[in-house]
């Protein structure tokens, strides 16, 4: 093992370690992050590096995938298993897809093929410092926001929460408070797409009840007829279809949470009943004379105007009193537009990573535009709008020709097709690899440019969709 150290490095420099069984490439990348300034370990030993340096390990690992003792994506699944906030930067002297593929899946952060150029590892490096930097700073109130699952909080980036507005910080304030008192019930309000469930798991996984489980509920999705057996359970022969008992989501939550998102649509046969388990913690499956004790926390959650509804008939006053013991609202991005460059920023860091690209310079133009949008979907509307954004940019300098607002679809009215239309919609792509392409960018429009849903709807990972979007027409 060999050192080279800079000096005069504050305690907070990153420390880098090489593993390499090739101790020229071990010594020519050292060389190359000199100018970082970072103390630099190289192993020629994958197994000794494991042996000595873990306990305390690097911030970053630079490692090679063939090595002699043993093999590169072990040496990151025990990096991963021991030290999860390592990140890992796979070199390979063999071009294989699929180890790049599977190295990404096992939560490296980037790979790339030997030989290692200076320029392409100090941008690697400093990509991945910034990406570090990001995360150090959305988790500035770390013993608060560290609740949130780990691989929630890397997908997603604890989104609503990134921001310096006041009005972000008055929302961490109240996931504090609320993470310290685990009975209370809360009501939280605002528009769709501001972060609403994500907030209610924070309060979930910082509470007292975090080993337990938090279970959401799309009250909206529920059919009426059903609502019931769904919060509540019941038992075999209750009514039709019922061939055995069913645990309902209070009984599944409890000494858990359990969060009702869209209380507003609640039925109104079923307010009622919930209304009784606030008040007695004793829930009546179908079918069953007695009831049961359940102990689950209520966070609810809905972007309607409650009071409106109440004011109609529509949602009962009482049961909002009992949600709403404590109550607040998520501001609208709109409201906090100080905050969009360090959403886009944080976005374009998160997206990039995940496709394995270094993150592009964004046009000050860009961010004007963005700054005067008023983004009527919020933060989720941003989140696809920029990556939609890095998708088209293909990794170069992202400008305005690549941010689109969305407006949602007027219904298309129904017309018999033209022979013309017939033709046009029976024409196929030259190949498969461009018919592939086709029906990714076809997805990715019919989902508002939100990629994870067109994945979904393809079948596919985000990842497989990515390089089918990125495909080139080679064929002749």
């Amino acid at each position: 093992m060999t050192i080279d150290k800079e000096k005069n490095l504050s305690s907070d420099v990153l420390r880098i370690a090489v593993v390499d069984d090739d101790e020229y490439n071990c010594r020519t990348i050292a060389s190359f992050l000199k100018p970082l300034q970072c103390p630099v370990e190289t192993y020629c030993d994958a197994l000794h590096f494991l042996e000595v340096s873990m306990q305390n390990g690097p911030d970053i690992l630079i490692l090679d995938l063939r090595m002699p003792s043993i093999d590169g994506l072990d040496v990151l699944k025990e990096v991963k298993k021991r030290r999860p906030e390592t990140d890992v930067v796979i070199i390979s002297g063999t071009a294989d897809k699929l180890d790049a593929i599977q190295a990404l899946k096992l939560g490296a952060f980037d790979f790339f093929e030997k030989p290692v150029s200076r320029d392409e590892m100090m941008a690697t490096v400093k990509r991945t410092i910034r990406y570090r930097e990001v995360v150090r700073e959305r988790n500035r109130f770390a013993d608060q926001l560290s609740f949130v699952s780990q691989q929630e909080a890397k997908r997603w980036g604890i989104g609503a929460l990134v921001g310096k507005s006041e009005a972000i910080h008055q929302v961490v304030e109240n996931i504090i408070k609320l993470q310290r008192a685990a009975d209370t019930s809360v009501l939280i309000t605002g528009e769709s797409g501001t972060g609403k469930e994500l907030v209610a798991r924070a309060i979930h996984f910082g509470s007292p009840r975090a080993s337990r489980l938090f279970v959401p509920v799309n009250c909206s999705a529920i059919p009426s007829e059903l609502a019931e057996s769904t919060l509540f359970g019941h038992v075999k022969g209750s009514f039709t279809g019922a061939t055995s008992d069913r645990q309902g989501c209070f009984e599944t939550a409890h000494e858990g949470t359990i969060f009702l998102d869209e209380i507003g649509d609640m039925p109104a046969a079923i307010q009622i009943k919930l209304l009784r388990v606030l008040e007695d913690g004793v829930i009546i499956p179908v079918g069953r004379a007695t009831g049961q004790t359940v102990n689950a926390r209520v966070i609810a959650a809905t972007n309607a105007d409650i009071h409106a509804k109440i004011e109609a008939g529509q949602f009962r006053a009482d049961l909002f009193y009992r949600l709403a013991a404590f109550n607040f609202s998520l501001p609208p991005l709109r409201s906090r537009k100080g905050d969009i460059p360090l959403l886009v920023e944080h976005f374009a860091n998160l997206f990039c990573t995940e496709m394995g690209m270094p993150v592009p310079q964004i046009e000050p133009t860009v961010m004007e535009l963005l700054s005067n949008h008023d983004f009527p979907g919020n933060i989720r509307e941003l989140k696809n709008m920029i990556e939609r954004a890095l998708i088209e940019s293909g990794g170069g300098k992202i400008t305005t020709s690549h941010i689109h607002f969305l407006r949602a679809p007027a219904p298309a009215a129904h017309t018999p097709k033209t022979p013309r239309d017939k033709a046009a919609s029976a024409s196929l792509p030259a190949n498969f690899s461009e018919a592939g392409k086709m029906l990714a960018e076809k997805a990715v429009a019919a989902a508002n440019g939100n990629i994870a849903e067109a994945a979904r709807q393809m079948g596919i990972s985000r990842q497989k969709l990515y390089r089918l979007i990125e495909t080139k027409n080679t064929d002749s």
